[in-house]
This record gives C-alpha cells, structure tokens and sequence, in this order.
C-alpha cells in the first residue's frame, strides 16, 4: 500500500473529482454484477455490504461492527469472513451479517490507532481447507508477525516472525507455503507450513536506497496459478517474479508507469494490478488498472483518483477496485471496470474502503 511509501510531501496528488464525476469511457451509473460485495471500511470500524448493480445510496446494504480500521479480508467456504483489524482478527457470519467472534493478536501492537501506520493486522489468507486463517501483524517501529488462528477455536496457536509491515499475506495452492510481503523490509517471508520454519527473500528491483522513506517497497503479491511463482508489480514498469522454492527473482517490464499497489491473479493467469498515481507528476502517469496476460500483453485502463486493492467478480469479467487508498487522496468508494470494454462506472460506497470479498 502506498501508506508509507515515502514522506507526505511526496505523495502522489489526489483527484479532485467526486465519486460521481465521469470523464470520457466512464459511465455515470455502475454496472450489474448480480454479486454482493463485502469491503472493509478503513476509515471506520466497521465492514460494509455492497450490491455494485444497485445506484446511489441503495447499493449499500448495510454495515457490521468488526473493529479498528479493518484491512484485509478473506472469505471462507462457509460464508464467514476472516477481518484484519487494528484490534484483532473479526469473523463475520455474511448470511446473519453480524461479528460472531474478534480474537485478539498475540504480538503486542498497542496502543490501538487509526492511519496508515497503525499496529495490527494488515494482510490475510486461509488455508485451503479453511482450518486456519493467517494474519500479517504490523508492530509499528520493528519487525512483524504472521499469526496463526485456528478458525474452529478461534484463538491464535503460533506466531512466526516477518518481515515489516506485512501488507499482503497469500497461500499456496497445496497450503504447504505461506508468503508474506513486508513492505518496509523490502522483502517476501516464505513460512513452511510443515515444520513452521521461514526464509526471507529480497525483493528490492530498485535497491534499497532512501530505506524507511523509500517509495520503491513491495505491496501485494499474487500466486501465479500456473507454475505458484509469486508475482509483485513495482512502479507500472517491473514485474518481479519469484520462485518461492529457490528465492530467485526475475523481472519483467510493465508497461503503466504509475506507482501500484494492490494485485490479483486469476484462474487463467491474467494479472490484474492498481496504479495509484505519480510519484513525479512531471514524469510519470496517473492512476489506472493494468490487465496482463498470461503472455505478458498489457492493456492500461485509466482511472479517476488513488486506488488500492482489486478484486474480480465470479465470471471474471468485472474487476472491482476500492478507492480506499491508504495515503491522503482517498475516496469513498469503488471503480467498477467491465474487463471486456476497460468501461469505468464509479460507486460512492463506504468510509475508506480497502479490502474487498465477493460473496
């Protein structure tokens, strides 16, 4: 996330376009998904449900109480959604919509704040057979951890150091690997499920110069479904791609130019991948969504404002990207771009939505 890429003078200018506002290939109204959305609200405590075919006021559907600045989310198979907060890791029944459960971390994190800098759970996965949910605990000024949680207890049953501030945490296939990205070290933690033991591999395609204030971190990662090679977007113009079972990293040139942050894959390989905006407005491009494919054709869609994660709906061909950028220049609310057309509609939902689930 861009919430600590470098200093605040340097951050990238936010839109001044309200959620509303359209430009030419955008549309005023959203699109009809027929899905639900679940996204967490950044800003808030809470977890908000969205129906993108609904306008206005009518798509949300209503909010639950999870706890401080919610992050990430994961979906379970039984519809209970896993949520990273700042106090603990929330679940929520999405049939009755209420938390049946906020189960404290083990790392102490305290004191309990808000911001882009705030102790508490950023990324998080499950385990393919859902038993276990795992979290990237940021402990501000050191290291983190990745805590473990049996869902079934739900309470945390180990605790393995990472790198810092781990924004993204992603699972192998087989579940016999756990990843998580940390931001702030410039590097990938690689957790063996088997005997718990972890490597970390550098991931720096731009050195590690400006430390701390560099905006040059990794953010989000994605498993590639082909070959489980973990794949992690720099600046719109390199692509690295690691073997998680050797460490080496190769990179590939992206095309967007524009600072990125939140990634997903899906089942075919196309890579999806959210620019949120310029570093140096002077040399670099705005804000946009890039879909790779699996043969490394990029096509760029422009975006309206700073963006953070995306998600795709079932069929694949509507990607949903919240506007709940982690630096100033955020909005509340959704881009929903139809993946056929680069078409654009833009949905004010939300308090500083981030994470996003389709249920």
């Amino acid at each position: 996330m861009l919430v600590g890429c470098g200093s605040g003078s340097d951050a990238p200018a936010a839109s001044s376009a309200s959620p509303s506002a359209t430009r030419p290939g955008m549309s005023e109204g959203p699109t009809g998904a027929g899905e639900t959305l679940v996204v967490t609200d950044f800003g808030a405590d809470t977890v908000t449900f969205v129906d993108p075919s609904r306008r206005g006021e009518a798509a949300g559907l209503g909010s639950v109480k999870v706890g401080t600045a919610p992050y990430g989310i994961a979906l379970g198979g039984d519809g209970t959604a896993w949520v990273a907060t700042a106090e603990g890791v929330a679940a929520i029944d999405t049939a009755a919509r209420r938390r049946t459960a906020l189960i404290p971390y083990s790392t102490d994190t305290s004191p309990v704040t808000t911001g882009e800098y705030r102790g508490g759970g950023m990324g998080i996965a499950l385990s393919p057979d859902g038993r276990h949910a795992y979290v990237g605990v940021n402990v501000p000024g050191a290291d983190g951890t990745l805590e473990v949680i049996d869902t079934r207890r739900h309470e945390v049953v180990r605790t393995v150091p990472v790198g810092r501030r781990p924004f993204d945490v992603d699972v192998s296939a087989d579940g016999r690997r756990v990843y998580a990205t940390g931001h702030d070290s410039f590097d990938v933690t690689v957790v063996d499920t088997g005997d718990w033991t972890a490597r970390r591999v550098a991931v720096a395609p731009y050195g590690t110069e400006g430390g701390l204030g560099s905006w040059l971190k990794p953010h989000y990662t994605a498993v590639r479904p082909s070959d489980g090679a973990l794949l992690l977007p720099f600046e719109g113009e390199r692509l690295a791609v690691i073997d998680p079972g050797t460490g080496r990293v190769r990179l590939e040139r992206m095309t967007a130019n524009t600072h990125q942050h939140g990634v997903t894959a899906a089942a075919d390989g196309t890579l999806y991948v959210v620019g949120t905006g310029p570093i140096d407005p002077s040399h670099d491009d705005g804000p946009s969504l890039t879909v790779r494919a699996p043969d490394g054709h990029e096509r760029v869609v422009p975006l309206d404002g700073p963006h953070e994660a995306v998600t795709l709906s079932a069929d694949g061909r509507t990607a949903y990207v919240s506007g709940g950028f982690t630096r100033d220049g955020y909005w509340d609310g959704l881009s929903i771009v139809d993946v056929p057309t680069g078409r654009v509609t833009r949905l004010a939902v939300g308090t500083r939505p981030l994470g996003m689930a389709v249920l």
